[in-house]
This record gives C-alpha cells, sequence and structure tokens, in this order.
C-alpha cells in the first residue's frame, strides 16, 4: 500500500462584476444560496465596520466564470456585501496559466489596499509548472476559507459504473484513456488523477491528462465524450450529478461527504489515497501591517456570519480558516509539499 499524498502567461482582458449594495449585477452564478434572515451582528461584523464598509475592493477570479475559484470567490464578496463590512466590490475573472495570470497581475498591485486574490492549491502548483516568476510568497496572505476533497466523475452513459471497471480500462492503454480536469498541470484537478494513476499502479507520464481553464469548461468536455473521466472537487459539479447527468465514482476525503452520500471514498475502494483542495485569499504585496489587518477583519466578520455557515453547508465545503502567520505557514508548506509531489511524479 501507498502512502497517501496530501496535498510566460498572456494577459487576458479581466471581465468585471460590480456588487452594489446588497444586489448582485453579474451573469447568473452556478451557486444556490438559501434565503439567510438578518443575523444579530457579531463581534467580528462590529469590528469591521466601525469605521463603515470597505468601499470599491476589487476581488480577482483567476479561472474562467463557473469555476470552483469563481463560485468561492463571489460566494465570499457576495455575504461580505450582504453583511455589511463591504460595498461595491468589483469582482473580476482573469483566466489563463492555471492562475499565474492573475497572480501576476496581483503582484503588479503592489501598494494597493482594495485589492483580493481568490486562489488555492492550484495557482502553487501552475506556479511551478508554468515556470512564472510570480510566486504567492510575494503576495500578502489574508484568509484560507475551505477545504474541498475531489472526485472522479463520468458521465452517466459510460460505460464505467464503478472504480475499478474504470481503472481497468485505463490500464490497458493509458495514452488513448484522456483524462480531463480544470486545472493546469500542477494545479490540484491534474495532481488528483496524477497521483490517483501513481497509487494504481499507471506512470503518471503515461497519462493522457487535459487541462480546461476551471469547470466552466471542463462540464461541456465530459458531457460531450471528449473525456473517459473528469477529477475535480466533488462540489464542482453537484447540480449535474442531482441532475442525472454525471454519477460520482469515488471521492477523495478519509470518509464519504454529506451531499454525496452515495459516493464511496478511493479508501474504499481499496485506493490508498487521500487529497483535498483548498481556497483562499491573497492580498497585494507591499501593505502595511494596519492595510492588511483591515482586510483580514473584513473576512473574518464574513467567515463568523450565519450567512457564510449556509454557504458552506450548501456548497459541501469544510469550514478551513486560518489568517495571519498562521496562513503564511501553510502557504510555505504547501509550496514544499506541491514541488515534492511534481518532483517524484516526474512533471518538473
Amino acid at each position: 500500500m501507498r502512502k497517501p499524498a496530501l496535498l510566460k502567461p498572456a494577459l487576458l482582458k479581466p471581465t468585471p462584476t460590480r456588487f452594489i449594495g446588497s444586489t448582485v449585477v453579474a451573469s447568473t452564478l452556478i451557486l444556490a444560496l438559501s434565503a439567510c434572515g438578518v443575523t444579530g451582528t457579531t463581534a467580528s461584523t462590529a469590528e469591521a465596520t466601525a469605521s463603515g464598509p470597505l468601499k470599491n475592493i476589487q476581488v480577482m477570479i483567476p479561472n474562467a466564470p463557473g469555476s470552483g475559484y469563481d463560485v468561492t470567490g463571489r460566494a465570499a464578496v457576495k455575504v461580505m456585501d450582504e453583511i455589511g463590512v463591504t460595498t461595491g466590490t468589483e469582482v473580476t475573472n482573469l483566466a489563463g496559466a492555471g492562475g499565474t495570470v492573475g497572480l501576476a497581475r496581483t503582484l503588479t498591485e503592489k501598494g494597493n489596499k482594495d485589492f483580493m486574490l481568490l486562489m488555492g492549491l492550484g495557482v502553487v502548483g501552475a506556479a511551478y509548472t508554468n515556470e512564472t516568476d510570480a510566486k504567492v510568497a510575494d503576495a500578502t496572505p489574508i484568509a484560507r476559507l475551505i477545504e474541498e476533497a475531489g472526485a472522479i466523475f463520468v458521465p452517466t452513459n459510460s460505460p464505467y459504473k464503478t472504480l475499478d471497471d474504470l481503472i481497468a480500462a485505463w490500464k490497458k492503454n493509458p495514452g488513448a484513456f484522456p483524462v480531463g480536469g480544470g486545472s493546469s498541470p500542477g494545479g490540484p484537478d491534474h495532481l488528483l488523477p496524477m497521483q490517483l494513476a501513481d497509487a494504481v499502479g499507471i506512470k503518471a507520464s503515461d497519462v493522457n491528462y487535459v487541462a480546461y481553464d476551471g469547470g466552466g469548461e471542463l462540464l461541456p468536455a465530459i458531457l460531450g465524450g471528449k473525456l473517459q473521466f473528469a477529477a475535480s472537487g466533488y462540489g464542482e459539479f453537484l447540480e449535474q450529478v442531482k441532475a442525472g447527468e454525471l454519477r460520482v465514482l469515488a471521492v477523495t476525503s478519509e470518509e464519504r461527504v454529506p451531499v454525496l452520500p452515495d459516493a464511496p471514498t478511493l479508501k474504499e475502494q481499496d485506493v490508498d489515497l487521500v487529497f483535498t483542495n483548498w481556497r483562499g485569499l491573497l492580498a497585494a504585496p507591499g501593505l502595511t501591517k494596519a492595510e492588511t489587518a483591515r482586510l483580514v477583519t473584513a473576512v473574518t466578520a464574513m467567515h463568523d456570519s450565519d450567512e457564510w455557515a449556509q454557504v458552506l453547508e450548501d456548497n459541501g465545503w469544510t469550514d478551513a480558516f486560518l489568517t495571519g502567520d498562521d496562513f503564511a505557514s501553510f502557504l510555505t508548506e504547501q509550496d514544499e509539499r506541491v514541488a515534492t509531489v511534481l518532483t517524484d511524479l516526474g512533471l518538473v
């Protein structure tokens, strides 16, 4: 049994969305938020709003609309707006190179106290595989928000009814077995099938991985029969699973997840692998301690709200809130871990 492993871009034109008051002027979000009543003011909300809400914050999403980053970032902005810690926030999508286009843009905003980037494990990995000069360590850490295990998806008309069926077919000819994910090489949707291949005796170098820029682009590929299976966060395609368009062969968590109770874990199916993705927020470099603290305070108020608790429940996300030096240390550890995994798999 193998030991489980945890875990030069061209600029594209950003796509902005502005949140004004409590009204969202945006394309339809792939997110079902339950209606929340007005809750009592928490201590963190009171602190965040003591000098008035933060105005005209820009939050950049480094993937296309509909991706996991997009859903998470827009949900966070919506809650901050609803509880009154921000107003007039603009959400901008700037996809490319696994999120490193957005990271590079963030680093050009040095000293901009009103700018944040929604990012995660994928951006850490893509910084290696894209050989970019932009590094996560050069930005200002604000908060880790959530964790989410991965899942193996197939269309409902797939001949593979179980993970064993899929693995048996995959082993026969890995090069002719296209596998897709919403990450560029080094991202979570790439690392998951590579580590899965390693766990079941397939060489990572033989895997035919097809990269898509986020779940919004991955979904039509798997539904359209271009892939044998897709690897992504288990919450990415909940609506399609509920609608009977996709089937989940496995989740990568230690235990089954409440939103997909019928989906077995990899471990239940004798594959010794646990894999978890995470998402969080960075700010521009060069901020003062006071400027960093004001962003952390606003995000903490969001995290402590009943509205955010409902978002976590609706999406099946695990609360993984971490700020300050703890988040900075976590980012350093993740950077080292991704480098080790990519090296061990012969991918860098």
